[in-house]
């Protein structure tokens, strides 16, 4: 992707407040855990070692692994675990449908898990830049939790409005943060200047070599210093591979760096700071403007997680994981601006149950990481596939490539499976909990399809039968939808049932959903004549198209059916699903199914359709 100068800047910034938001808001927290466990014997030499282990981990996760590797996987420009599974699943389809299948779960179960970490992160975020009130005054600790409650209320209360207006701000937000956390650092580097020496990998290596044990354990504080990651790759659609690069070796990384460094030289000359060593880095006048910095800095953070966790929900309604739900546009120019009430309502409980239950960043800090390094882990496997069968590269070179990160990847899961007991559950309940709905709305729309299917009857005979002693035709154009084409849609059955006519034009609409990001207008329409004016037509989405399907069917001027708004009807079969003991799921699975098909929104809503051109006709199907 070529940019102009202006625009490569432009992008940039914007990268460095929506990527960058939450990795950069770590520093709040990731020193103070690493030290503040009680594991690490406080010495020069052990201070030296955590730092270099952070610095690396840095370096190994997010500089090589996503910035250098993973970006590379880029799917028609777009990037994110949908994006990535949609990659490998197309490099496997042909040659190991098997292995596809099985890795189809995998990745599904990566995706819940992201929601796992949309709870965590803002509440450790927000928690955390609101805990520095009480090195402002220990009196300020009661006031800690109803604060972090107002200031999460308020970012999911302004959802519905978008991000358009605020949005603007957050790259000279955030480029005021990643400056400030590294001019708070200055002072205390300049007065320890042999602190840099921690850069070397020989303290990490060092480290790990005399404290195998506390190395491992630790590792499950040192991941909090890549939070956020993920969203390098999520993000590759928006900004491209070159700003996000920019942004980081330019400006977070070094910021990053240069903070964690100050917080170490700030712990060799006054061990007592471990408490929290970031905001004691700062003098006393520039503590509350650095609480009401943080404060902002993680609220962007948290913002760039709510509106990839609307996006992502939007992507596996459209792969068919999820129901329905509601979408609301706040944006008329960009379409990828939306809202979805549940989803955001439904985070805000979540994160207020997760704040009030665990009450403090450490206490959150115990919680995440099992549903990151989990991801980070499932990332790594998908990368392999991707190169391996859809770039082809030989197999010992992906194996080199992806194994060196899986090794480490495993190592940050598995010692994070030490806090699983501490709070680590939670994330992980809420991930099964997603995983849960997604596969039994998957499977359960399958086994609604076969029953269709199995009472369906095929449309040409039909029509053929229809048109040789047609009913009174009426002016104008029916659309009639159907899960599958060539099948009779029980719109149309109940329409000749009840209404005894046939509209002028026919048109017999079946959309589908492909595991592509985009699908440009040139294959969006499949077209079919079937004599007697009607049409099989079908009407093909990636998972990032934006779904308008009057606006698709207006490309069928010109191939000899004329819609006109005005005279257009869509009729649509609205089934009630009923749940029968059987061999399809679980009967709380069906029952379940049944419940989400009934919640689901609107086809009409869904698809765009005129709301005073639609004709629902309700049918029960049995499964």
């Amino acid at each position: 992707m070529q940019h102009s100068k202006s625009s490569l800047a432009a992008l940039t910034l914007g990268a460095i407040g929506v990527v960058y938001g939450d990795i950069g808001t770590s520093v709040l927290y990731a020193v103070k855990e690493v030290f503040g466990s009680g594991h690490v014997p406080f010495t020069h030499a052990n201070v030296y070692g955590v730092l270099s282990i952070l610095f690396w981990t840095l370096t190994v996760i997010v500089s090589l692994k996503y910035v250098v590797l993973v970006l590379r996987a880029d799917n028609h420009g777009e990037g994110g675990l949908i994006a990535m599974l949609a990659l490998a699943s197309q490099a496997l389809k042909q040659r190991h449908p098997r292995l596809r299948s099985g890795m189809l779960v995998v990745g599904i179960f990566g995706t819940s898990l992201f929601y796992g970490d949309g709870v965590i992160t803002p509440a450790i975020s927000v928690l955390s830049a609101i805990e520095g009130l009480e090195v402002v005054s220990p009196h300020f600790r009661k006031a800690v939790i109803p604060l972090t409650l107002v200031v999460l209320f308020g970012l999911f209360a302004v959802q519905k409005r978008g991000t358009a207006g605020i949005g603007r701000y957050f790259g000279p937000l955030m480029l005021a943060w990643f400056l400030s956390i590294a001019l708070l650092a200055v002072p205390h580097i300049a007065g320890h200047p042999e602190i840099l020496g921690a850069l070397g990998p020989h303290h990490a290596l060092g480290f790990i070599w005399h404290n195998p044990g506390v190395s491992f354990i630790i590792l499950g504080a040192v991941v909090l210093c890549v939070t956020g990651a993920e969203a390098l790759y999520a993000d590759l659609g928006h900004f491209g591979k070159r700003p996000i690069r920019i942004a980081w070796f330019s400006v977070a990384m070094p910021a990053l760096t240069v903070n964690y460094f100050g917080q170490g030289a700030l712990l060799l000359a006054d061990p007592a700071a471990v408490k929290n060593p970031f905001f004691m880095m700062a003098p006393d006048w520039a503590l509350l403007p650095l609480v009401l910095l943080a404060t902002m800095a993680t609220v962007i953070a948290s913002q760039a997680l709510i509106t990839g966790a609307f996006s992502v929900t939007k992507q596996v309604i459209q792969l068919g994981y999820l129901p329905r739900l509601n979408i609301l546009h706040t944006s008329v120019r960009d379409t990828g601006q939306i809202y979805l009430p549940f989803v955001n309502w439904s985070l805000f409980v979540a994160i207020v149950l997760a704040v009030v239950m665990f009450r403090s960043s450490s206490n959150l800090a115990a919680a995440y990481g099992i549903a990151v390094t989990l991801d980070m882990l499932i990332t790594t496997v998908l990368t392999f596939f991707v190169i391996r069968y859809g770039w082809g590269y030989p197999l010992a070179l992906c194996l080199a490539a992806t194994g060196f990160f899986f090794v480490v990847d495993l190592a940050f899961f598995s010692s994070n499976l030490l806090k699983l007991l501490q709070g680590g559950w939670f994330p992980l309940l809420i991930g099964a909990l997603v995983f849960t709905l997604m596969m039994t709305w998957k499977r359960g729309r399958e086994l609604l399809n076969d029953r269709l299917r199995e009472e369906a009857i095929g449309l040409p005979d039909f029509l053929a039968s229809v048109l040789a002693h047609p009913p009174v035709r009426v002016d104008g154009t029916a659309v009639f939808l159907s899960a599958e084409p060539g099948i009779v849609p029980n719109a149309l059955l109940h329409n000749l049932k009840h209404n005894k006519v046939l509209h002028r034009q026919n048109l017999f609409v079946t959309v589908r959903y492909h595991e592509t990001p985009w699908i440009g207008l040139d294959q969006r329409l499949q077209v079919q004549a079937l004599g007697g004016d009607c049409w099989q037509v079908t009407v093909n989405y990636g998972f990032k198209n934006e779904l308008d399907l009057p606006s698709a069917l207006g490309l069928m001027q010109g191939r000899g059916c004329e819609l006109h708004a005005m005279s257009t009807s869509y009729f649509l079969s609205r089934d009630v699903v009923v749940p029968t003991i059987g061999s399809g799921m679980a009967p709380w699975r069906e029952k379940l199914f049944a419940q989400m098909h009934h919640n689901a929104s609107g086809v009409a809503a869904f698809l765009h359709l005129p709301s005073n051109a639609v004709v629902e006709l309700g049918s029960k199907v049995e499964i």
